[in-house]
């Protein structure tokens, strides 16, 4: 017949683990190849198009003309006071107000949460920042640390040179600034979270930004990177060195994505913590050795076959978890059914993943 028996504490156990897996849709170790949306890419006309905030990038020139397609991650441009975007409106009060401002404005008050701070990369404050904002649904809790491989080159072709990028958690053993964002970890020259050289810059325009693994986001010192990959071919247009005129579209966002596209490679993975709670159900040889089925008993609850009745033979296929008030909350059902009569004991173990 059915029996409740309260679990004790040993019987119940409590693991946490950590499943990594390829970031990128179709579980892509690397992309490869970038795509944006042809309405997304080409509206400049006005100040306040999408455009002109943000690109979203595709890994198929078929997702990136669905409007289903899956986003890998997007690109912006960031500018202290405004430079290098149209202004929203014309006239006194209207200048500097804009898409870059408004890119900068945000990642400030999501990283330091104040409109005052200024992004300081290891000494260096520019004016402007790149930002890298990987698809959420892509980073699962967050990004694996040592897993970033990011490849910038300058031009459409890569005449203008080629940096490698990762974070600095295998360098620093680990350690992290904490932010708003959550971790803060340097970006720097290397590979699988191992800095290349003793500094964070091989230049005077200070480090090459910060990622945000908990959040999946990357921010970029646009003065470091030029330094270092800048000055493509006179006829290309797009040289990862920003425009910053006031009031003025520079194409930034743009100059960003031909610098990710132009290089071909951009490798994370994604992490997640995946909590398990183990129900040890301990079946003795006195439990659990009669049925509820219609078949065993008749409609006054006496055994059908007499035989039964000091040898009962029955199968046990589900477990029921419930609550103190003997309400079921979850059932557990068995690979195949398990014999039970007073000759066997049985441990079934229960596992929950949330």
């Amino acid at each position: 017949m059915s029996t409740f028996v309260r679990y004790n504490s040993g019987d119940v156990v409590l693991s946490t683990e950590k499943i990594n897996s390829n970031a990128w849709t179709d579980s892509l170790n690397e992309l490869t190849t970038f795509f944006t949306s042809s309405t997304e890419a080409l509206n400049y006309a006005s100040p306040t198009s999408s455009g002109q905030f943000y690109l979203e990038l595709f890994k198929t020139s078929t997702e990136a003309a669905s409007a289903t397609g899956n986003v890998e991650f997007s690109i912006a441009y960031g500018h202290k006071v405004g430079s290098g975007s149209s202004d929203f409106s014309t006239g006194t009060g209207g200048e500097g107000f804009n898409a870059s401002r408004t890119i900068y404005s945000q990642y400030r008050q999501l990283v330091y949460g104040d409109e005052d701070q200024t992004f300081t990369f290891n000494g260096t404050t520019p004016d402007d920042i790149y930002v890298i904002n990987i698809e959420r649904a892509r980073i699962k809790q967050g990004l694996k640390l040592g897993s970033l491989n990011l490849q910038l080159t300058s031009g459409s072709t890569g005449t203008g040179g080629r940096l490698h990028l990762t974070d600095d958690s295998t360098t620093t053993t680990g350690s992290a600034t904490l932010t708003n964002l959550g971790r803060q970890f340097n970006l720097v020259s290397g590979s699988s979270g191992t800095m290349l050289g003793s500094t964070l810059a091989q230049t005077d325009s200070g480090s090459y930004g910060f990622v945000y693994p908990d959040a999946g986001i990357i921010i970029m010192n646009p003065s470091a990177l030029k330094t270092v990959i800048g000055g493509g071919v006179a006829s290309e247009t797009f040289d990862i060195t920003p425009s910053a005129s006031s009031n003025s579209d520079g194409l930034n966002n743009k100059k960003l994505y031909h610098a990710i596209s132009g290089a071909g490679s951009f490798i994370v993975d994604a992490e997640e913590k995946v909590s398990s709670q183990f129900y040890f159900t301990r079946i003795t040889n006195q439990e659990f050795n009669y049925s509820t089925n219609p078949s065993f008993t008749n409609n006054d609850g006496v055994l059908k076959f007499d035989s039964m009745a000091n040898n009962p033979k029955v199968y046990i296929t589900t477990v029921g978890l419930y609550n103190n008030a003997n309400e079921l909350l979850a059932t557990a059902k068995l690979s195949q059914p398990l014999a039970k009569d007073f000759t066997k004991e049985a441990l079934v173990r229960i596992k929950l993943d949330y």
